[in-house]
């Protein structure tokens, strides 16, 4: 099976031959048996197409675009799948609400179920639209750290290799077969190659790995111990000398904020930090895009997600000095947001006394695991002991679609090289920084000059 897996003859079947003829290469295979077409159903709140799979009689295939019909159900399943935080229910459902349907997103979620009606997995798809071509993907796939399906303990015993990729090749006619989730390329970035204890059935598909893997640190039970394996003996003297320099701004405390007002004040300050941030890499503010920060300011202040979204700040005197958003599931911690303030205070490491106490902080709780999620910096390889590489499969759908694969395939083999080459990386951040800074003046210039006298 080629790298880029064949999609079926059923995801062009609305095609004329003779645009299929050029297709016919690895990677867009159009042969597959017409029998396997699903029947459009009506069963049910925002069922659209359900059948019983071929590849793997037994199974019963369902298509819902209702998250909200879903909740019930998807709870209940997800206390006792394999999955991460980022298929929660909660997560999904507000990303949606917040982000998705601002953009037109429709989602397409697969439900896999047993004879008996139990369910064995549940696939959060979703169609997306652009200027050129709709892609497949998973929900909410841009703020996911870790995408993937949603698996009951017990199924790897029905998805192995040769059965999931004719599955596959099954779900994709049954999304393709309603008008509104047609689309035109698959896009699955940020996939592990595990889902909890099982091996992830996505692998089938033979995925290319992602420019970024993600960190993880195996915690222990003493933060103490836990520090010294980390940091040499001069490196924890050198960090407490600059620790104590922050006290001479004021008070260092470490606030966790459970009043509405107090979390939403500290998120301010985040997206703030982060904001300058961003300017000062010469990287795009994804939390100024329409939608995002109402996502995670809805997620840290719902009652209802409490235990599932922690906010903190380190404060000194009158300044958040460090802030942080976060999440908690089955023992671990996932660290996704995190900044500091920038000028005098950031000499003597705000950010990584406030880290130090996120550490602190998950080993008193007893959590096995802090997730520091995707990205290769530096103090992400420190602190950590695991090193996840993530995968994405990228395919073709329509001719329409093939241009977008083609390109943007190759841009993302050219950000890998670049970003796996520790010489490489640091020379274009560079760059990109300088180029950010030259930016930032000149517009500083420009306003300057447009203010009027005196």
């Amino acid at each position: 099976m080629s790298e880029s897996r064949a999609l079926r003859a059923n995801a062009f079947e609305t095609m004329p031959d003779a645009l299929l003829g050029p297709l016919d290469m690895p990677g867009v295979s159009t042969a597959h048996a017409a029998a396997t077409r699903p029947q459009a159903v009506s069963a049910g709140r925002g069922v659209v197409q359900q059948t019983e799979s071929r590849a793997c009689p037994g199974i019963f295939l369902r298509v819902n675009s209702d998250i909200e019909a879903l909740e019930a159900e998807w709870r209940d399943f997800e206390a006792k799948a394999d999955c991460t935080a980022f298929q929660c229910f909660d997560w999904a459902s507000k990303w949606q609400r917040h982000i998705g349907s601002r953009k037109g997103t429709r989602p397409a979620i697969v439900l896999g179920r047993d004879a008996d009606g139990s369910l064995l997995f549940m696939f959060q798809l979703a169609v997306e639209r652009n200027r050129l071509a709709r892609r497949l993907t998973w929900l909410g796939s841009e703020l996911c750290d870790y995408n993937g399906p949603l698996l009951a303990p017990h199924a790897a015993e029905h998805l192995g290799p040769d059965q999931f990729a004719s599955l596959w090749d099954e779900v994709l006619s049954l999304v393709r077969a309603d008008r509104r989730l047609r689309f035109d390329l698959v896009d699955l970035p940020k996939m592990p190659g595990a889902i909890g204890a099982q091996p992830n059935p996505f692998m089938a598909l033979k995925p290319a790995l992602d420019p970024s893997g993600a960190h993880l640190a195996n915690l222990g039970d003493d933060w103490e111990a836990f520090y010294a394996a980390k940091r040499s003996a001069a490196t924890r003297k050198r960090e407490r000398r600059q620790f104590r320099h922050l006290a001479d701004f004021g008070e260092v405390r470490f606030v966790e904020p459970t009043e509405r007002t107090d979390i939403e004040q500290t998120l301010a300050t985040l997206f703030a930090q982060k904001a300058s941030s961003f300017a000062r890499m010469g990287v795009e503010n994804f939390l100024a895009r329409p939608g995002h920060a109402a996502f995670f300011g809805d997620l840290a202040t719902d009652p209802g997600t409490a235990s599932f979204t922690h906010v903190s700040r380190l404060d000194i005197g009158e300044a958040m000095a460090g802030t942080s958003f976060g999440l908690e599931f089955r023992g671990r911690y996932y660290l996704l947001l995190s900044s500091y303030q920038d000028g005098e205070l950031s000499r003597y490491g705000p950010g990584r006394a406030h880290l130090q106490e996120l550490l602190r902080r998950a080993i008193a709780k007893g959590l096995a695991q802090f997730d520091f999620t995707v990205g290769d910096e530096p103090y992400k390889r420190d602190w950590s002991d695991v090193t996840l590489p993530l995968y994405g499969y990228f395919a073709a759908a329509t001719p329409l679609g093939l241009p977008t694969v083609l390109a943007t395939s190759a841009f993302r083999r050219t950000k890998r090289a670049i970003k796996q080459n520790p010489v490489l990386w640091k020379l274009f951040s560079r760059v990109r920084g300088r180029v950010a800074r030259v930016g930032r003046k000149n517009v500083s210039v420009s306003d300057e000059g447009a203010r009027p006298p005196g």
